[in-house]
């Protein structure tokens, strides 16, 4: 059935589209969860694309396990407009894998649970049966693993569309590992594996592999974003400032964009030293004070209380790294990646405003976000485009005899 009304669907057409009721749809309109874009002159609704990608959004949060309410308060405080539809799917593919990580991570735990009642019987005890309690709560808060996955979307998007260096920061990263063969690597808080995920098809066939994280659940998604590459890698819960391994185990040891978030950072880099082979290599990367700073400033100049970057990430970076490495690896090198955006349009770079962990997101909100965005803007429209540094790279040291 085609759409009437030019580019507009009635609720009847949506519905038969969709497989929604119509009876969904008019609660939706009546609670302000989907309102039609326009009425005609006979006050039947008529939908629009962009309602129907709001649809589809609001069905996968619904799937996901979110409430109406809770999904109310993500459609109202989204800074993504609905018409930027691969974004949007994007955010969406990232929670989904969040969820199906999870569910491995709660069907592991049965399954641990099922072999001890095989081995004990029936009587499994209240701690085993407690534990599979807590792993299925551990993630529950879909709403905020949703905001977190927009979040490191807004991030990507901002990168993607506006830096001029077209190598991309993993590619260029892994290229730096080199190639040599029958190397044992590992990798401190691994995340998603994005790092191997994007460089597939440059490892060589005769490393060996480990992958730590702090979380089992993030594990689980680094394994599973991995797909049919995931057979090669070895997964470990570890800490970094205590990691289970022997001394002098390692060729490489990697910290991609991590180091600043572990308490005690001295006793990781000791621990990665311990480690590492005599004539091994760590590869630690950051950020300087440079990145981005004028993201900041410019938000500032709108409002001084208003905060963007995390000052978590001075705690290690490319103006104090080398002193912090320097008492256990000898050699060490800074490599920079030389980068900058120039950005012309106000909204991904809104919504990276809006993504970062500080207080941005919560004071931009209603007017005073409607506000800034004129705010943008303007700048944007004085100047062409908005220049950005981005000043990333890494440390690399070896560890003599």
């Amino acid at each position: 059935m085609k759409p009437m009304e030019g580019q507009y669907l009635t609720t009847g057409q949506l519905a038969q589209r969709t497989g929604m009721t119509l009876r969904t749809l008019r609660y939706y309109d009546k609670i302000g969860l989907l309102k039609p874009t326009k009425y005609n002159h006979v006050s039947i609704r008529l939908y629009s694309k962009d309602d129907v990608a709001r649809l589809q959004k609001i069905q996968m949060l619904k799937y996901v396990g979110l409430s109406l309410s809770e999904i109310s308060q993500i459609i109202f405080n989204d800074t993504q407009p609905e018409r930027d539809l691969r974004s949007s799917l994007k955010m969406q593919k990232e929670i989904i894998q969040h969820k199906i990580a999870h569910m491995l991570y709660v069907s592991k735990t049965i399954e641990e649970a099922l072999t001890l009642v095989d081995d004990q019987g029936d009587e499994l005890d209240w701690e085993g049966l407690a534990d599979i309690i807590q792993t299925i709560l551990k993630e529950k808060e879909w709403r905020e693993q949703y905001y977190d996955a927009a979040r490191l979307q807004a991030r990507i998007q901002l990168y993607d569309q506006f830096i001029s260096n077209k190598t991309s920061w993993h590619r260029w990263f892994f290229e730096h590992l080199g190639s040599l063969p029958g190397l044992k690597v590992l990798e401190l808080g691994c995340g998603d594996a994005a790092l191997w995920r994007r460089n597939a098809d440059l490892i060589p066939d005769t490393w060996s592999i480990t992958l730590t994280d702090l979380s089992q659940g993030m594990l689980e998604e680094a394994r599973m974003s991995l797909g049919g590459h995931s057979g090669r890698f070895k997964f470990l819960i570890a800490d970094a400032q205590d990691v289970p391994f022997h001394d002098n185990e390692f060729d490489i040891v990697i910290a991609n964009h991590m180091l600043y978030h572990v308490l005690d950072i001295n006793r990781a880099i000791s621990e990665m030293r311990r480690i590492l082979k005599p004539g091994g290599h760590v590869y630690a990367s950051t950020m300087s004070k440079s990145h981005l700073q004028e993201i900041e400033q410019l938000t500032q100049a709108f409002d001084p209380n208003i905060q963007v970057l995390d000052p978590v990430m001075e705690r290690f970076q490319l103006d104090n790294g080398r002193e912090m490495l320097q008492n256990s690896f000898t050699e060490i090198k800074q490599i920079r990646f030389e980068d900058y955006m120039l950005i012309d349009d106000e909204q991904p770079l809104l919504q990276y405003i809006t993504s970062t962990p500080m207080n941005a997101r919560k004071v931009l909100v209603g007017e005073k976000l409607d506000q800034f965005k004129t705010y943008l803007q303007a700048k944007i429209a004085e100047k062409g485009s908005l220049y950005i540094t981005k000043d990333s790279g890494f440390f690399w040291g070896k560890k003599n005899a």
